[in-house]
């Protein structure tokens, strides 16, 4: 079973409401720092975890989830439809 860190996100305006890290995947390349490092921090394990789920925007979110080169970062809308990776 995979080791996923869900955490919500509760933005003002936002339309993703909840993000999933994938920790079995994540390889900390830090890719999402570099575009979000207001978002992302990694632990004590180098795997990412949340800083501020509310500290971006929309868009700076998904791009900092497409810098994933594994994809661990999964971003669900308000409705619990996952919005990245499609």
């Amino acid at each position: 079973m995979a080791d996923l860190r869900e955490y919500p996100r509760n933005k003002e305006g936002s339309t993703i409401s909840k993000i999933v890290v994938d920790r079995d995947l994540c390889i900390a390349a830090v890719s999402c720092i570099a575009v979000a490092a207001e978002t992302w921090e990694l632990d004590d394990e180098n795997k990412v975890v949340i800083k501020d789920a509310d500290s971006v925007d929309d868009a700076t979110l998904i791009a900092s989830a497409e810098a994933c080169p594994t994809k661990a970062i999964y971003l669900y809308d308000t409705e619990g439809n996952q919005v990245f990776p499609k």
